[in-house]
């Protein structure tokens, strides 16, 4: 390949490039496009000479919408003449937000109504903290899940504070559902567009263009998936285990795909072909394929417009009630034969919304299983109000993708949940059920590169001889050195149930002796339980051995970046 004469190469790097390249092989060049992509994504956005005027994006995430949402609006902004500086919640205090006079927000709501886990500390202090916001003029983009009562609160809440603290709400707030991408991007040019026009912004001069070819990785996503093959799936638990879980091995020839250990997978579902027929019967359509709709979380939002579609008192009436209470357990078809009505397909498809991916903890490490993807899936089945239920997702992969079948698939970066750069550095992973997936996808990378640092497990589950998911690979890491202690907890196989915090609480001298010798403590799994329990007992832990304030202690250790929790 022939380097282009204009580039800002000197001729020794330029040397360097085209030894590089001769006779490179698309995946090297595949490879490497993703991999200067993904590194100019982490550069800071520099301020060029035109561009003077300050625009401050901020942002809250947790799973990185949000971030990738700042990001693209930040190069959007610099494009228009801004300098535009990106901001996390998690690096800035109260007080910080008094410099930010032309601010966009961008923030995620996390459940009920709770803030991302990377902005609780910022949370917490900004709700006593009185910094002076008169000079400010804000917009702020709400993210959230209308399956949850409180949507898009973190977004309600901060545009409420601001105005309260002397802010100027420059642009009125958005609040988007999970099908999110199209409602923010017209946000973000319609509010760029007016910060332009407001504060006479002149254009960014163009920056040298430098032809390459075509050789940039292409980033796929929910909406623009990679069309992948299943390899392989197996169950993971023994026989006369009340458990499904899957292991699942996707094949990424072809897609350019590089991805972390940490990262997710998103995974486009498709709905289960009976759950379909069933919504068709009652309500008379025919005409159009369901399948990229929701046809199973009944919201408020789809109790609404089937209200106001119908004009059926009895769904209006559950409105005035208790609606959680009956959303609770059911689902859309529920509605749809408890209050029976014959519906258009425009009618269906304004009530629906579109179904949203799944992200799925990776389960492997590329450098040791090459192009492939590992997942580790909970098959979700149950019953209420005496119907037998199905999670979408996972039952998608575990009854109708076979072997050497399509599946639709997208990289989720997680930057916020990685190893420590050095592996000399000890780490200790609790992950219960299936959220020992990234540490297994941790152990393969750590083997694969030669680290030398202490690796610590904490696994938990219901029972030793069903439910130990990859129980020889563990044990043969454990013989090998490269696993230096595994302590587990199998809560169904003695009379009094044993959890991974008591394992913990019983080894809590040498935990907290890995903390105070760098180590970082990793959590992964299900946040309203588990994840809880986990980051009381630690806080206990590190108090009693420590003789430290806890709350304080763990403070430090995530502002280190040495407290890193994957959790849903």
């Amino acid at each position: 390949m022939d380097i282009p004469e204009n580039t800002p190469l000197s001729p020794a790097q330029k040397k360097l490039l085209e030894d590089l390249l001769k006779d490179a092989k698309p995946e090297l060049v595949g490879w490497l496009a993703g991999y200067f992509g993904h590194l100019q994504k982490s550069m800071p956005i520099a301020d060029s000479g035109g561009a003077k005027t300050p625009l401050y994006i901020l942002f809250g995430t947790e799973s990185g919408n949000t971030e990738e949402l700042a990001a693209n609006a930040a190069k959007s902004a610099k494009k228009l003449g801004f300098a535009p500086k990106l901001l996390d919640f998690a690096d800035i205090e109260p007080a910080d937000l008094e410099k930010y006079e032309n601010l966009i927000v961008y923030i995620s709501t996390w459940g009920e109504g709770d803030p991302p886990e990377r902005v609780e500390a910022f949370d917490k202090a900004f709700k006593s903290a009185k910094p002076d916001m008169s000079k400010i003029q804000f917009g702020i983009c709400a993210l959230g899940d209308t399956s949850y009562t409180d949507f898009c609160e973190m977004g309600k809440k901060y545009d409420k504070r601001f105005e309260e603290l002397g802010a100027t709400r420059f642009f009125d707030r958005v609040d988007l559902d999970v099908d999110y991408h199209d409602g923010a991007q017209e946000w973000t040019d319609n509010i760029l567009k007016k910060f332009v026009t407001a504060l006479g912004v002149e254009p960014a001069a163009a920056m040298p263009s430098y032809d390459f070819g075509e050789v940039e990785a292409k980033t796929y996503s929910g909406k623009d998936p990679f069309t992948a093959k299943l390899k392989e799936k197996l169950v993971l638990n023994g026989t006369g285990s009340i458990k499904e879980t899957w292991h699942a091995e996707i094949d990424l020839s072809g897609s350019g795909i590089r991805y972390q250990v940490g990262d997710a997978l998103g995974i486009v579902p498709k709905n289960d072909p009976k759950m379909v027929e069933e919504i068709m019967q009652a309500t008379g359509v025919t005409e159009i394929d369901l399948h990229e709709y929701d046809i199973n979380a009944l919201t408020k939002p789809v109790i609404e417009k089937y209200a106001e579609i119908t004009g059926d008192k009895g769904v209006a009436k559950l409105l005035d009630g208790d609606l959680q209470e009956y959303i609770w357990g059911r689902e859309v078809i529920d509605l749809l034969t408890e209050f029976p009505h014959k519906l258009k397909s425009d009618q269906l498809k304004t009530m629906l919304r579109k179904l949203p991916p799944r992200l799925y903890s990776i389960s492997s490490s590329q450098a040791a299983v090459g192009d492939e993807v590992h997942l580790t899936i909970a098959a979700v089945r149950y019953n209420s109000h005496g119907r037998d239920r199905k999670g979408v997702a996972s039952t998608y992969i575990a009854d109708l993708v076979a072997n050497d079948e399509d599946v639709n698939i997208y990289l989720k970066p997680n930057k916020n949940f990685r190893l420590p750069e050095s592996g000399d550095v000890p780490i200790i992973m609790v992950g219960p059920g299936t959220g020992v997936a990234p540490f297994r996808a941790f152990m393969q990378e750590r083997e694969a590169v030669g680290a030398k640092g202490r690796n610590w497990l904490f696994f938990g589950d219901q029972h030793y001889n069903y439910d130990f998911l990859y129980q020889l690979e563990w044990q043969d890491w454990y013989k090998s050195g490269l696993l230096s202690r595994m302590d587990v907890a199998f809560s169904r196989d003695k009379p009094q149930k044993v959890y991974v915090q008591d394992r913990m609480w019983e080894r809590k001298k040498e935990i907290y002796d890995w903390l105070e010798s760098g180590g970082y403590f990793y959590v992964c799994g299900d946040e309203k339980r588990m994840a809880k329990d986990v980051d009381a007992m630690l806080k206990k832990i590190v108090s009693e051995v420590g003789n430290v304030d806890g709350e304080e202690y763990i403070a430090k250790l995530r502002k280190e970046k040495r407290y890193l929790r994957d959790v849903y």
